[in-house]
């Protein structure tokens, strides 16, 4: 609660003068001196080892290199290959697109470049022993907080908790889970502002129940799990929305002739291939037919093959069809 307490204030205008060293550090710093407090006053609130940071005195006799004897004959270590590669690349885009947010300077990162770097680094990973490397929000973050802005803060970030780990694993052992938690918790309120569901519900249904199921199921669940339904009921919404009609039908009369105008809406992909083929059917026999396609930034080939299809045999039932804007469809029924 100190902890968290600590950082709310520092976070505020007024202690901007305050922030001699980075928050966090801070935290850190005062959540030491308070437990060492407790401890040598054999306080009930001082905290158990296993409430501690732990570092084992030698580290790297827990190294151990892979063993490739059942690389090609165990598919178990194929799926959980597949598994932590798209775990990583899941937590990767994530984090960038959180980074980028936070980002004073307004910079986006290069995702193929991220995620080709991320690749590589995890083979060798793979080939040496070692965890699986990802972007990590909470790192991103801080280097934000502390006023990096270019590719060094990362690295000067992992060269430092290296020496950390060589030089000063005794200090390191000192500092309690719950001074880390509160870091945690801060930051996580930082990137999931009450005025950013605010937002999400004012953008309607189709933002905002993707948004809110994808966090109520990665808290239950997984990040995989969670963003792969949020991904789905995404992918509903899109096509449901597409699969309205991208087009406009109006209707007058020309003595007695009906005369029957089609508008061609920016997008018109092959979901509305059935209602466009209906809307056709309608037109009745003896009429005037005009299909617009001027203003069209795509036109899915299935609609162009249907308005093809139409436009050769519309003699058959006495209708006159003429074509704005959709060269490709001329070319095809000529061809």
């Amino acid at each position: 609660m100190v902890s968290i307490l600590v950082l709310v204030t520092l976070r505020q205008p007024f202690a901007k003068k305050l922030k001699v060293i980075p928050a966090p550090l801070l935290v850190v710093v005062i959540s030491i001196i308070t437990n060492l407090i407790f401890t040598n006053a054999v306080s009930e609130f001082s905290l158990k080892p296993t409430q501690l940071v732990n570092i084992p005195k030698n580290i790297f006799a827990s190294i151990t290199f892979p063993d490739f004897s059942g690389l090609f004959s165990n598919t178990e270590v194929w799926k959980d290959g597949l598994i932590i590669g798209l775990l990583a690349t899941l937590e990767t885009l994530l984090c960038i697109e959180a980074v980028d947010k936070l980002d004073k300077r307004n910079r986006i990162t290069p995702v193929n470049r991220e995620l080709v770097a991320q690749g590589i680094g995890n083979v060798f990973c793979g080939l040496l022993g070692a965890i699986p490397l990802t972007a990590v929000v909470v790192r991103g973050a801080a280097n934000v907080d502390a006023g990096g802005r270019t590719k060094l803060s990362a690295f000067t970030h992992g060269l430092f908790l290296l020496l950390a780990v060589l030089l000063i694993p005794f200090l390191l052992c000192m500092i309690p889970y719950a001074a880390l938690a509160s870091i945690l918790l801060i930051t996580g309120l930082n990137l999931t502002k009450p005025k950013l569901y605010v937002s999400m519900w004012k953008l309607g249904l189709n933002q905002f129940l993707p948004f809110i199921i994808t966090i109520i199921v990665i808290l239950f669940t997984d990040l995989l799990i969670g963003v792969s339904i949020g991904l789905l009921l995404s992918v509903y919404y899109i096509i449901r929305n597409n699969f309205k009609a991208e087009y406009k039908i109006t209707k007058t009369m020309d003595g007695k002739i009906e005369e029957h105008y089609i508008k061609l809406n920016s997008n018109v992909t092959f979901l509305n291939k059935v209602k466009l083929r209906k809307a056709l059917d309608m037109i009745p026999e003896y009429s005037m037919l005009t299909i617009d396609g001027s203003e069209c930034n795509f036109v899915d080939y299935d609609i162009l093959e249907i308005i093809s299809e139409y436009h050769s045999k519309a003699r058959y039932k006495h209708i006159v069809v003429q074509l704005k804007g959709i060269e490709r469809v001329n070319v095809m029924s000529s061809h």
